[in-house]
């Protein structure tokens, strides 16, 4: 009965993950189709622009947010970039990273990859420790390198004309075509990664991904943590043994890494549910379904309120579009 309730808990994270990444596949589609129609001047069937494309421009949302911040204007180029940031930081402190482990596309695929190499090998490797840890502050020190050139050195004037700028208005379509015609230099440092994470659980996301690294400074602050009932602990171990972040679950009453992204692998195997997330006092509150429906709960939220408060939708027109996108292979920042 309890191995059949934790099975499950595991196969909804699995489906939701799952799910979002067919979403996502089909943005993608529609957003190149989107592109073909103006590139080949209206050969091809228009196909409506799909807003949530936007989620991967995370460095333009940066921008975005800074400018929103000092000066109180929106950017109406790319505004769901910045209502999709906000939604991901504001679930990254209300329900930890689970962007990261339930939502993200490139999580999706990375433990994907290590689950595959664990069933070739039996197991997964680890990096020595004393390795392990100054490669973990690499995401960290990337992220403070786009923060310092965002939000120390650029005053606002600069950050308004980076906004008003015909780069910044075809910057998605300048990321699909590096999607689509990726450089080998490209090629080779994403084969490098999906191979180095064929034997190392989630290695972009563990050393390399500046905005899990974001995310994560978020969820430190969060109430919800991952808390271990000392009472009816067995001390088996298998929490931390299955914790794909490495972190001491067995030895902790409460995780509050910003490495926890709240995949809840460790209480997925624990025999005697002494582990939960959850609030301070508040041990069945998330209990069955009620975490993953928090963690829908935000998402849809943030974009709702984006769609209803109009910052949704670019005020680029179909003119703008005509204009820029068979000219945005050509145009650099």
């Amino acid at each position: 009965m309890l191995t059949d309730f934790l099975s499950r808990r595991t196969r909804i994270r699995n489906l939701i993950q799952w799910l979002f990444f067919a979403w996502i596949l089909g943005i993608g589609v529609r957003f190149a189709l989107f592109v073909r129609h103006y590139e080949s001047f209206g050969a091809t069937p228009y196909v409506s622009r799909p807003p949530g494309v936007e989620g991967f421009l995370p460095i333009g949302a940066l921008v975005s947010l800074k400018y929103w911040l000092t000066t109180g204007i929106v950017d109406q180029v790319h505004p769901a970039a910045m209502i999709l940031l906000l939604t991901f930081i504001a679930m990254s402190f209300f329900a930890r990273k689970s962007f990261c482990s339930w939502l993200c596309p490139v999580g999706t695929l990375s433990e994907a990859v290590w689950k595959l190499g664990q069933r070739v090998f039996g197991r997964n490797f680890r990096i020595w420790t004393w390795l392990d840890w100054p490669l973990r502050g690499l995401k960290y020190l990337l992220l403070a390198f786009f923060a310092k050139i965002i939000f120390l050195d650029m005053p606002s004037f600069a950050l308004a004309s980076f906004l008003e700028t015909p780069y910044w208005a075809v910057s998605d379509v300048k990321m699909l075509h590096f999607f689509i015609g990726m450089s080998t230099t490209a090629l080779a440092i994403i084969a490098a990664i999906t191979l180095l994470s064929f034997f190392y659980q989630n290695f972009w996301c563990r050393y390399l991904c500046p905005y899990g690294a974001l995310l994560g400074l978020f969820s430190f602050f969060s109430p919800l943590k991952i808390r271990r009932d000392a009472h009816t602990c067995v001390d088996c171990g298998k929490c931390a043994k299955a914790c794909p972040s490495r972190l001491p679950v067995d030895r902790k009453a409460a995780i509050s890494s910003p490495e926890c992204t709240g995949c809840l692998s460790c209480e997925a195997v624990c025999p005697t549910r002494s582990l939960a997330m959850a609030p301070p006092g508040g041990r069945d509150l998330l209990a069955g379904w009620r975490f993953p429906l928090l963690v829908m709960a935000i998402f849809a939220l943030g974009v709702g309120t984006g769609m209803i408060s109009g910052l949704w939708e670019s005020s680029l027109t179909a003119e703008d579009y005509r204009r820029l996108i068979p000219m945005s292979r050509q145009l650099i920042h």
